[in-house]
């Protein structure tokens, strides 16, 4: 189940990673204004996948007890939710979206570069979300290849349209950064159509299994946020604790910050490996919870799930170390300044893997079996206790090196580290409590 997933994680964060490299021959301050950019969408589209992915452990724990009517009803459910929260998160960005680029740019050119381009990615956005609900549903069961196809299949176009768009090839207009924004709706739109069309041929519209579960939509709607919302609020949390970090980022010297905005995007898709692993497991776990496995069943699972972590935490770290050393071939236009700043993170980034994948599986089968409400408490107490203020030290007050700053993500994980394992070894996730 964990490679579909993780090669789909890697396309799906390829859609900044496209535009980055494709912008960077634009300068620096191009790169800056997708940077700032994302901060924005990041949030928006962080809140929408969170949600989706609580509706993906329901679908998990329906797909277990074989249910079609828990499973049409977490659904749909999901699709409500998601909806509704992406239209006020595109509405928010539109009154709101320009006074906070001005905050956060460097200057008007910047602040002008990513308005445009996220004026368009609000499509992005919207399409995306739907797309994450169909993808939770596959996932949840064990049909995670679908999800990768529709990336297979919609990179091609996000690439190719992208880099007509931006330079202005075979007749059509330069657009430089929003040609770069539209590309990425493309692929996006093309994503959500055949996740929709597969959908379709599988279930139809679950019309031949009537009537919800709780009785009645509005009920069942209510029940699964009350479900969801502290899972959805473990990735907000993370989510809107990264965003506001990258906002602070925005203060150090535009060497700097374009380092940080470069290395980002290549951490979350090389980490992906070792995450959707842990994703995987979570999803199995709470499979295995709705058929009512043993205690000694789920042990053992889970400690093969474990090995199986460390040795991708192994594979992400040697991809670190790869792609670090590959930036200055990738990102030939570079300032000497910025490619110094990229290196430093080498060291950090070799130890990272470990302890951040053993938090990942500890959360995610938390999650599996109910219990949401001690890993939304480590995550928020993580994020908001430590990172975020910790980060706002080193950069606004200490004005510390780039370096430094880099390593609060690993001085995280490890802060979160003994709670969560703390949580596992009490053996309460056994039962299921959803």
């Amino acid at each position: 189940m964990a490679w579909p997933m993780a090669l789909r994680a890697v396309m799906m964060f390829s859609i900044v990673i496209i535009d980055l490299y494709l912008v960077s021959s634009l300068g620096e301050e191009a790169v800056a204004s997708i940077g700032i950019a994302t901060v924005i969408s990041g949030m928006v589209m962080g809140t929408t996948f969170a949600f989706a992915n609580a509706m993906q452990i329901k679908v998990a724990q329906a797909y277990g007890t074989n249910d079609p009517l828990e499973i049409k009803t977490a659904f749909y459910c999901g699709l409500i939710i998601n909806v509704l929260i992406v239209v006020l998160g595109v509405a928010l960005v539109v009154f709101f979206g320009r006074p906070l680029l001005d905050m956060m740019a460097h200057s008007n050119a910047i602040a002008d570069g990513a308005a445009g381009y996220l004026k368009v990615f609000l499509l992005v956005m919207v399409a995306e979300a739907v797309s994450s609900v169909f993808t939770s549903h596959f996932n949840g069961c064990g049909r995670t290849k679908l999800a990768f196809y529709s990336f297979l299949i919609s990179a091609p176009v996000n690439v190719g349209s992208s880099f007509i768009l931006i330079f202005g090839l075979y007749g059509f207009p330069e657009m430089e950064l929003v040609g770069a924004a539209w590309g990425s709706f493309f692929g996006a739109l093309l994503r959500l159509l055949y996740l929709a069309v597969m959908f379709y041929r599988s279930h139809g519209l679950f019309s031949d299994v009537t009537g919800w579960l709780h009785g009645r939509l509005i009920t069942a709607t209510h029940k699964q946020f009350h479900f969801s919302w502290p899972i959805a609020a473990t990735f907000v949390s993370m989510t809107f604790a990264n965003q506001a970090c990258a906002a602070i980022y925005s203060n150090l010297n535009v060497y700097q910050f374009a380092a940080m905005t470069l290395i980002m995007p290549w951490v979350r898709i090389a980490g992906q490996l070792s995450y959707t692993w842990t994703q995987a497991t979570g999803i199995l776990i709470a499979q295995m919870l709705g058929r009512s496995f043993t205690a000694d069943e789920l042990d053992e699972f889970m400690s093969r799930a474990w090995r199986g972590a460390f040795i991708a935490a192994v594979i992400v770290a040697f991809t670190y170390a790869l792609i670090i050393f590959a930036t200055r071939w990738v990102y030939s236009d570079l300032a000497a300044e910025t490619r110094m700043a990229l290196l430093s993170f080498l060291p950090i980034l070799l130890i990272l893997p470990f302890p951040r994948v053993s938090n990942a599986i500890c959360g995610n089968v938390l999650r599996a079996s109910g219990d949401t409400r001690s890993s939304m408490n480590i995550h928020l107490g993580a994020n908001w206790l430590f990172m975020v203020p910790v980060t706002a030290l080193c950069v606004l007050v200490f004005e510390f090196s780039v370096t430094w700053v880099f390593a609060l993500f690993l001085f995280e994980e490890l802060t979160k580290f003994p709670f969560f394992h703390r949580r596992i070894w009490s053996k309460e996730w056994h039962e299921r409590k959803a």
